[in-house]
């Protein structure tokens, strides 16, 4: 007599055909996710579950469950790193250059505590975060004690999904195999190591905003903000309006700003590192990537409640932008 495997549970609930299937309870998620991540699991049965959940698309319920599983399974020092702001990086970009950054170093600047985190994908036609930092000369930190020193002393730190979960890290990097978007990806920008108060969140595929905010109401995630970026990004499109899915104190909060600016914007020849320093500087103006930074930085500063509406919030990130400090050649960046 064959014994089924324990796991082979989950397969049949997600693949009984166009009538049977259904999706996982909460329950049911955290504990086929546990498995996953403790490799319990053989690899076709992995592959089935990965392809039916991406069929399928995953729940708010699901997801909830996936991430308390993660949570549960990671390998976090006792005190951890003091955030204001998580911030997950995952997407990359590859039509405009990434001002989400400049968005991010201006909030430190000013004494805000930003903690982000991602991943280099495959697409060798997109830039990542961590590529990009390295250029202008932020080191990633190396586990989660470096990163509480960086935001201590910089207001400001990097670090790669796989210092915080290797297993979920080595799933993210299934994409090429399977030649689609897998859940592993949401569930890498809906994570929130540092427990930070903030969560800012972007996404390319309108939909997933309410799914995102409805896992994080079941978590008890206190404030959140998703929108849909450029190119998945956490980044404002400034000549677009902004639909901003929010999460405030267990209650869902939806909001559509206007855009900043009417003008079309090309899409780059090609994603020159070294003027996004020159923009930063004051050497050179970018219309298009001033107001990207600036939109950015607003949906934070009203994220945060440290202004009463979004009038007042571009008026300030718009203040931020033109008071940044400019000193010498990649020192306001890199300090």
């Amino acid at each position: 007599m064959t014994i089924e495997h324990p796991f082979a549970k989950y397969l049949s609930i997600l693949g009984q055909g166009r009538h049977g299937t259904r999706s996982l309870s909460r329950e049911e998620a955290k504990s086929a996710m546990q498995m996953v991540l403790d490799e319990k699991v053989e690899d076709l049965q992995l592959g089935a579950f990965l392809t039916l959940l991406r069929v399928k698309e995953e729940t708010s319920e699901e997801l909830a469950g996936f991430l308390e599983a993660l949570h549960d399974s990671l390998n976090l020092p006792s005190t951890l790193p003091v955030a204001d702001l998580n911030w997950p990086t995952y997407a990359g970009k590859k039509r405009q250059l990434p001002w989400y950054l400049l968005a991010a170093l201006l909030l430190a600047e000013n004494g805000i505590k930003v903690f982000m985190h991602g991943a280099v994908g495959d697409d060798e036609g997109r830039i990542y975060a961590e590529q990009i930092l390295r250029q202008i000369g932020i080191k990633r930190a190396a586990n989660m004690e470096e990163a509480a020193k960086d935001l201590q002393s910089k207001n400001f730190a990097y670090l790669d999904l796989e210092a915080i979960s290797p297993r979920l890290y080595e799933l993210l990097k299934l994409r090429p195999v399977f030649g689609l978007r897998l859940p592993t990806h949401t569930l890498a920008r809906l994570i929130n190591p540092v427990n930070a108060p903030y969560s800012l969140q972007g996404i390319f595929h309108r939909g997933y905003q309410n799914l995102h905010q409805e896992a994080a109401l079941m978590l008890g995630q206190p404030h959140l903000a998703v929108i849909k970026g450029e190119g998945g990004e956490a980044e404002r499109i400034p000549n677009k309006p902004c639909l901003i899915d929010m999460v405030h104190e267990g209650k869902i909060v939806d909001e559509e700003w206007p855009e900043l600016f009417k003008k079309m914007q090309p899409k780059q020849e090609a994603l020159d590192i070294s003027y996004l320093i020159r923009v930063w500087q004051g050497e050179c103006e970018d219309h298009y990537g001033s107001y990207a930074v600036i939109g950015t930085i607003a949906i934070v500063l009203y994220l945060m409640g440290k202004v009463k509406d979004r009038k007042q919030a571009e008026e300030e990130a718009e203040r931020l932008w033109r008071n940044r400090k400019v000193s010498s050649k990649g020192e306001a960046i890199t300090r």
